[in-house]
């Protein structure tokens, strides 16, 4: 997304008197990064916080041990279950979560191959929940996640708030 859409987007959610929150582990900060750069996003953004590592999942947003276990740090579940726990700590209007495999060495299977990512959104009692595969190195498929969340968040907008 470029500069004048991500500003259109922050002028929009704005406009509606929305906040949003991210809670980011295979974009490690990059959302929120990203998101800034937008006039007005100061108004808008109530934080963003990087939850590496599973302990710290469990730690700051209450990913419980079991879902880490049973569907591994980079699942559907575990982005559900970050995405609630970001919601109770930070109460933004719109709640975003994110996981995936950005490189080798996660929990990469023929099934859910490098590229895979989860995104959890959370807003006005409904939860919607995504997951792609995008090609590229690191670097490449951490860009292309921020800029789908932001396109699903554009979408989300125009078919939830347009009233």
């Amino acid at each position: 997304m470029n500069q004048t859409e991500l500003t259109s987007l922050v002028m929009d959610l704005k406009d509606k008197g929305l906040t949003v929150a991210f809670a980011e582990s295979c974009t490690a900060g990059l959302l929120a990064s990203e998101f800034v750069k937008a006039k007005g996003s100061s108004e808008v953004l109530k934080g963003s916080v990087v939850v590496y590592q599973p302990e710290v999942k469990k730690k700051l947003l209450g990913v419980k041990s079991k879902t880490l276990e049973l569907y591994t740090p980079e699942s559907q579940q575990v982005t559900n279950e970050m995405v609630m726990g970001l919601k109770k700590q930070m109460g933004a209007d719109i709640s975003i979560a994110t996981t995936g495999l950005a490189g080798e060495g996660g929990s990469e299977t023929p099934e859910k191959p490098v590229g895979t990512m989860f995104v959890s959104f959370l807003y006005d009692g409904k939860a919607e929940e995504f997951r792609e595969v995008f090609k590229g190195n690191t670097e490449s498929v951490r860009k292309q996640l921020v800029d789908y969340v932001f396109i699903k968040l554009q979408g989300i907008l125009k078919e939830h708030y347009n009233r």
